[in-house]
């Protein structure tokens, strides 16, 4: 029993000290960011590049059918109250509001999280890292703010391109394959849809993007300098962005409420 009581004492212990670490890298990260952003953004623009441009065909095809499902459960579930015009409403609200910052956060940490915590921890491993203090030069302000920031940047376009594609997406299904007016189809998505649900969409893309890229970077950062530990600072990635991209969500959404 004391054993148990112990382990779980340094169980919590150790969460905090993690935690606290955490947040002082974070702060480390904001410090350096304005430096970075008015001194040295062609770095950033190239890491924007990086982490959004070269995610955008998965982005667009997970888009793309997303958007068609919408278009068919809409269709299935509101043809029972004889309102299948309102199956654009129906996608919109999904898309604008949960679906396209959520599986865009998600496929954002798959693609470009593990591209980052692998690069930064291989980075590591290999005394690159600390080949640059050895040169008076600061890796956390020359390599880990850019791609920080890129993420953050490149997140609320990505989401915004999601739910686009996916608004295509339940056109050709709706429209195109299931007769649904057109006119009926975005006249009533425009109406219905305001600038809060957009803005909301807006924020959560922000706030998913400062979580997935600090923990990529965190754990590439922190990844112990061999091959197992950069596979399971990768796996780390994921899995924690993944929580934490789901907890915010509910959060942010019960706050928007």
């Amino acid at each position: 029993m004391i054993r148990i009581v112990r382990d779980i004492y340094d169980t919590c212990i150790e969460f905090v000290r993690t935690f606290g670490a955490f947040q002082l890298f974070f702060l480390r990260l904001l410090r350096h960011s304005p430096r970075m952003l008015f001194g040295r953004f062609d770095l950033v623009v190239k890491q924007v590049f990086n982490s959004g441009a070269l995610s955008l065909v998965i982005i667009m095809v997970s888009g793309l059918f997303v958007g068609g499902v919408l278009g068919l459960q809409g269709y299935s579930n509101l043809s029972r109250f004889n309102a299948e015009d309102a199956v654009g409403v129906f996608a919109a609200f999904g898309l604008v509001k949960e679906l396209g910052p959520v599986i865009t956060a998600l496929l954002f940490a798959g693609r470009a999280g593990t591209a980052l915590a692998s690069e930064i921890g291989l980075m590591k491993a290999t005394d690159q890292l600390s080949a640059m203090e050895m040169m008076a030069v600061n890796p956390v302000q020359r390599v880990l703010v850019p791609r920080f920031l890129g993420g953050v940047i490149a997140m609320p376009f990505l989401a915004a391109i999601f739910s686009m594609v996916g608004l295509l997406g339940t056109h050709l299904v709706a429209v195109e394959l299931l007769a649904v007016d057109v006119g009926a189809f975005w006249q009533q998505m425009q109406i219905t849809v305001d600038s809060k649900d957009i803005n909301e969409g807006i924020f959560k893309s922000l706030v998913f993007g400062v979580a997935a890229s600090l923990i990529a970077v965190w754990e590439g950062y922190n990844a112990i300098p061999t091959a197992e530990g950069v596979g399971r600072a990768t796996t780390r990635t994921v899995v924690i962005t993944a929580i934490a991209v789901l907890v915010f969500d509910f959060m942010i959404t019960a706050l928007m409420l």
